[in-house]
């Protein structure tokens, strides 16, 4: 029985899908079931019920998969010490992230780390910023990476940047030639806005009526690739996070203006366990993107 195989079972069972686990450990569907039937019959259970789609897990098997997660969290800390007593850059740093910053921002960062450590590797997730925070807290990601990350005794944020936020249209609307767009001309506008739990809508929301200005919410998604294809047919008009609309804005699907709040930004930033050791590689992966995310604001202070 092998760590990986530990590793391949855990992965199985938590995203409830062979082919997906075998993708997360970067091998086959057929291999990944047949290192599950090895490990059945070294256990003398079974750990699954095939029979029915998609798969259970037996009480067997749930109870393995729990033991898995100790067994595997103690061969990392191992690792991470053994990894710091030699200082070798190498192993996998598993990465948790919004969709807007793992769509936009991740690729030339996870290019960089591994062009500087090609005994390195990035895993990332895109999840819903819940489903971040639990990934870090599970310690089913090193690090997770977010907008607005929650105060939390368990975890440790470090601050990347604070993203400020445009008034986004369609290329056609009334405002879009404008040099600069004020509070007070959204009144009344028709609004694409985030769903009203997520923590943007409330800083939106707090940020306008702190203004006096009233929207007619008249959509709510809960990402911003879906309130942007909403502006690209005219549904209305919202407030995103300026780089994230720089593509569209470029080939003028949309147009993204400064917005009048400049003290509305959206903050990302960093998290981490507090209290599950660094590995060396995970360290230099976070070094790393502090640096980048320090380097506009030299660039601009140079300018």
């Amino acid at each position: 029985m092998h760590v990986e195989t530990l590793r391949l079972y855990r992965d199985v069972v938590r995203l409830r899908s062979f082919s997906r686990g075998a993708a997360q450990n970067f091998v086959s569907q057929s291999a990944a079931s047949q290192a599950v039937a090895q490990l059945e019959a070294q256990l003398g259970v079974a750990l699954m019920d095939r029979t029915k789609r998609p798969f259970v897990v037996t009480p067997e098997g749930q109870a393995f998969f729990e033991a898995c997660g100790g067994v595997l969290e103690a061969w990392e800390k191992a690792r991470a010490e053994v990894a710091a007593a030699k200082a070798r850059v190498d192993g996998t740093v598993r990465v948790a992230a919004i969709y807007s910053v793992g769509l936009h921002d991740m690729s030339p960062h996870m290019q960089r780390f591994m062009s500087m450590y090609p005994e390195a590797r990035v895993l990332l997730e895109c999840l819903h910023p819940h489903k971040v925070v639990e990934a870090v807290l599970s310690g089913e990601a090193d690090v997770g990476i977010m907008s607005y990350p929650p105060a939390n005794r368990a975890l440790s944020i470090v601050p990347l940047r604070a993203e400020p936020m445009a008034f986004v249209c369609h290329p056609n609307h009334r405002l879009a030639r404008r040099k600069l767009v004020l509070p007070a001309d959204l009144n009344g506008e028709t609004f694409v806005a985030f769903d009203p739990g997520l923590t943007i809508r409330k800083a939106i929301d707090r940020a306008l009526r702190q203004h006096n200005v009233r929207v007619n919410v008249a959509m709510e998604f809960d990402n911003i690739e879906t309130i942007k294809q909403a502006i690209m047919i005219a549904a209305g008009v919202s407030l995103l996070p300026r780089h994230t609309v720089q593509k569209e804005a470029s080939i003028r699907t949309l147009a993204a203006l400064p917005f009048g709040i400049p003290d509305l930004v959206r903050p990302v930033g960093l998290i981490h366990r507090k209290e599950k050791p660094l590995t060396p590689t995970v360290s230099r992966f976070i070094e790393l993107l502090r640096a980048t995310s320090e380097e506009p604001a030299a660039a601009v202070a140079r300018s």
